[in-house]
């Protein structure tokens, strides 16, 4: 599928890159993804699921945050990661049909908060959600959801070191309209061990027939 590098302005940052990969013919959605705190917009996760959905109608946009465009490890300011995400969304909005925001881990969850904070969107994703710092269950990150008004998705492992199947049904109960998907023995990076007899690419295929069913979009192809 056709993939086409853009540069976007974030107010009172720098610009970033986002790449939007098209479809064949009038979009259905377009599904805006941002990757985790340590990764950047070639995101294998984001990669394989972009290019997946265009193949099914999908105008499907990667792109990552200011200090990931700069190189630097450590994430910007909930302001500025939240300004990203709105300049992005204003970018790509008119892509064509329905808009799902999402990503992974961090770039789900700050995705998740414009839309609490009122940004309009059909479809919320969340990808391992980090519903707390490992070992940290009081430091919970669930304050926003209650305000969620889109249809949710919750798809995360059973071994998430981020928030157990218990705690993210808790927090998944706290969206009125949510759908959680639980993937046996995945971790926070969707890895598995050998033993399960899955690999890592088993579990992004099952991440994405997961969204796809949410989503209302064919399976098969």
């Amino acid at each position: 599928m056709p993939e086409k590098s853009h540069r976007i302005a974030v107010p009172g940052s720098t610009s970033i890159t986002a790449i939007a990969t098209a479809p064949k013919g009038d979009a259905g959605w377009t599904f805006i993804y941002a990757p985790g705190a340590g990764s950047n917009v070639h995101d294998p996760f984001g990669v394989f699921i972009c290019r997946e959905l265009a193949t099914r109608g999908v105008n499907a946009v990667r792109f990552h945050f200011p200090y990931q465009e700069a190189g630097k490890s450590g994430p910007d300011r909930p302001p500025v990661l939240e300004a990203a995400w709105r300049a992005v969304i204003g970018t790509f909005r008119g892509g064509g049909g329905k808009l799902s925001v999402g990503g992974r881990s961090m770039g789900g969850r700050v995705g998740s908060m414009v839309v609490a904070a009122g940004e309009k969107a059909d479809a919320v994703a969340l990808f391992a959600y980090p519903l707390h710092p490992p070992g940290k269950p009081e430091r919970s990150r669930i304050e926003h959801l209650p305000a969620l008004k889109a249809r949710t998705l919750f798809c995360s492992g059973t071994n998430d070191a981020f928030g157990a199947p218990e705690e993210l049904r808790e927090a998944a109960a706290l969206v009125k309209r949510s759908t959680l998907h639980l993937m046996e023995g995945a971790d926070h990076g969707f890895a598995v061990r050998a033993s399960s007899g899955r690999k890592k690419p088993d579990v992004y295929a099952e991440a994405l027939t997961a969204l796809l069913k949410f989503l209302k979009l064919p399976t098969g192809g």
